[in-house]
């Protein structure tokens, strides 16, 4: 454990370390659904306003696999104070910026600060307790980590509606001026922690351009055609080039900004396994149920954030009660209890009508959350728990990387998913909208008629017929499409159950307890 923590103190930790990853990762989302106020107000188009979203999206994953490195160079407590700080600033900044560029800049600094916080957070609340206590104080924290990204879109929307679009920055810089005097006063540096005689600049290059450009290829993809765009061959290109260079950088310095042979330890090389794909199957699934909502089933945004925030809360409650209830319980069995409560879910999903409401969809999502809640805090504390000290900051960023990139590939993965099937689809469904199908003339005639009698001329009518038959046809499309994608994300997370048992549970010996209370 490090240092003589008291009682009080790790949790005024672990309190800060949720409060400062809750303000990162609500930030990661809160500004999706004002984007379109804001291109409106600052004069910029669709195309440019989503930069507003990829610049922080980029600086939050370069920085995260560094933090470990900068952490143990400025020293730990400094370094996430003044990220604390940054971020805060960097906040008002973006709320009182006129201008696209402007915007993109500080965002990008917000999600430069914004890493460092999300990384070093997770090995603050591990290093504050030993084994046997670190599990609770993992499922204090990952409430942050799950609740963030469900309360954001439905606070930004509050927000932008009650007030304007610069309030969904503003509200950071109160919260971040009581977190950086948390963060300065509770943080405490690693006590093995020694300044590396040499910065691995050519590592920190490297993976800036690896992480960089990856993020660069997956956010803007689905609005160049992914590989149809020069832009996107090009960055794709550098990117690998770059992790190339990086992993053979890392492997053959003496002082490397990012120690990859943490990853001989098989317990963090599986469990980042697990994370990534657990953030490509999550972040999939909650990328589709939205367009689900809005695009077929007629729900407005506010009533789709609404609905989701319900499953935050049941996965809140199934944490705590879940402590109570098995609190020695081995982690691999909850980890596959809560992948199979999540496939449970995510089936049925897969077969509901086109005239489904909030009814259909509720449990659905309490279990589904209910089966995260049993999932990450598990999954985490399982990969890194064996580790300490300065082993556990960079294996706590390599986590926070995986999954933060597994979030960024599942939602590229679903994109390019439901492009391929919903030609797919087309074609079963067309094929039967013909005019040898009575059914399909006489709902025809039957609009015809209708647009008639509203007073469209004959040609009119006729013409708006068909248009109104092809938008039903496009419309059945649609949902059959991400219906689909939540049957193909079930069947992959069944993948996943095999690899949970790879995982070594970390023995509970008197020798290793020893070892950890210093």
């Amino acid at each position: 454990m490090e240092g003589k923590n008291t009682n009080s103190k790790k949790w005024i930790l672990v309190i800060t370390a949720m409060a400062c990853s809750l303000m990162e990762l609500i930030d990661t989302t809160i500004v999706n659904v004002s984007l379109r106020e804001i291109s409106g107000n600052i004069g910029a188009s669709v195309a440019e306003i989503g930069w507003v979203s990829t610049a922080y999206g980029i600086g939050n994953v370069i920085v995260i696999p560094l933090s470990a490195m900068l952490a143990t160079l400025f020293g730990r407590k400094r370094y996430y104070a003044v990220s604390v700080l940054v971020f805060t600033i960097a906040s008002l900044m973006c709320g009182i910026s006129s201008g696209l560029s402007e915007l993109i800049l500080w965002r990008f600094i917000q999600g430069v600060a914004g890493g460092g916080l999300l990384a070093t957070s997770m090995s603050i609340v591990l290093g504050a307790f030993p084994p046997e206590e670190a599990k609770t104080a993992m499922l204090i924290f990952v409430l942050g980590v799950l609740l963030g990204p469900i309360f954001g879109p439905v606070l930004g929307g509050f927000i932008t509606d009650t007030l304007s679009w610069h309030w969904i920055f503003f509200v950071n810089v109160p919260i971040g001026i009581v977190c950086t005097w948390l963060a300065w006063t509770s943080v405490s540096d690693l006590e093995d922690a020694k300044r590396p005689p040499k910065i691995d600049w050519a590592g920190i290059l490297f993976v800036a351009i690896a992480l960089g450009c990856l993020q660069f290829v997956l956010e803007e993809g689905p609005l160049h055609d992914w590989f149809d765009s020069r832009k996107i061959c090009f960055f794709f290109t550098v990117s690998m080039l770059g992790f190339v260079a990086f992993i053979w950088r890392e492997l053959t310095t003496d002082y490397p900004a990012v120690d990859l042979k943490l990853y001989k330890n098989f317990n963090l090389s599986m469990g980042n396994i697990i994370g990534l794909l657990y953030g490509i199957i999550a972040n999939s699934t909650l990328f589709i149920f939205p367009l689900l909502a809005q695009q077929s089933l007629g729900w407005t945004a506010t009533k789709t954030g609404a609905f989701m925030i319900s499953g935050g809360i049941a996965g809140a409650l199934t944490m705590i009660i879940g402590k109570k209830l098995f609190p020695d319980a081995n982690p691999k069995i909850l980890i596959t209890s809560g992948l199979i409560l999540i496939v449970v879910s995510l089936i049925p999903m897969g077969y509901i009508s086109p005239d489904a409401n909030e009814t259909h969809f509720f449990w659905l999502f309490i279990i589904r959350n209910a089966g995260a809640s049993l999932l990450a805090p598990n999954m985490m504390s399982l990969s890194v728990g064996t580790l300490r000290g300065k082993e556990l900051a960079q294996a706590s960023a390599l986590s926070t990387m995986t999954r933060q990139l597994g979030g960024a590939l599942g939602i590229a993965i679903i994109s390019i998913y439901t492009t391929i099937n919903s030609a797919t689809v087309r074609y079963p469904l067309v094929e039967n909208v013909t005019e040898y199908n009575w059914m399909v003339q006489e709902r025809l005639v039957y609009l015809e008629q209708s647009f008639a009698d509203a007073g469209m001329s004959s040609d009119g009518a006729q013409l708006a017929a068909h248009q109104m038959l092809e938008n039903t046809v496009a419309g059945q499309q649609i949902f059959v499409t991400y219906i689909n994608g939540f049957l193909g994300m079930a069947f992959l997370f069944i993948f996943c159950i095999p690899v949970i048992f790879l995982i070594k549970t970390p023995k509970k010996d008197k020798e290793n307890v020893a070892a950890d209370a210093h």
